[in-house]
């Protein structure tokens, strides 16, 4: 029993029976339409955002699992800002604001692929792709909110939202 595993990022509900997911699942004699049709319904609900997907497949009976993961932080920030793409100048250019509980919602909703082991630093990790792609939170430079995390001021939600992460 041969197992293939076959790890793409797709756009969530726009996947497209091309190259180059095409070509791999032809090669392991995948109904290439069908899979397609999969992912697009398993990514539905990501429509518009960038989201890893994996194919385990038995290369003898060509059953396969399909898994969707958690879509990137950037899409996930980008979407609570209702922005389409990242800032090119994000020092000059914002693209969106959004607020704090949005940007620990996005920290637990990443916790599995987070290195972080307190949500304290997973949030001060996503205020900095927050400020890389051009992003306020709370109207301010995310920077400026790393620090009054480290001062405090956001203890009491930090701690409302433990149970979440620590589930």
């Amino acid at each position: 029993m041969a197992k293939k595993s076959i790890k793409v990022v797709v756009e969530g509900g726009n996947v497209k029976p091309g190259p180059p997911l095409a070509p791999t699942l032809s090669q392991l004699g995948l109904n290439v339409g069908e899979v397609v049709k999969k992912i697009n319904e398993a990514t539905s609900q990501f429509k518009g955002m960038t989201v890893p997907v994996t194919l385990d497949v038995d290369t003898d009976t060509k059953k396969y699992e399909l898994s969707v993961g958690v879509p990137t932080t950037t899409s996930l920030l980008l979407k609570k800002a209702g922005a389409n793409e990242p800032s090119g100048d994000p020092e000059h250019k914002k693209v969106g604001n959004i607020s704090i509980e949005d940007v620990i919602e996005i920290a637990i909703s990443k916790k599995p692929s987070i290195t972080a082991l307190q949500l304290k630093g997973a949030v001060k990790s996503i205020l900095g792709t927050a400020k890389s792609i051009g992003l306020t939170v709370e109207n301010k430079d995310p920077k400026v909110l790393v620090k009054e995390i480290e001062e405090g001021k956001y203890d009491e939600k930090l701690r409302e939202a433990e149970g979440k992460w620590n589930s």
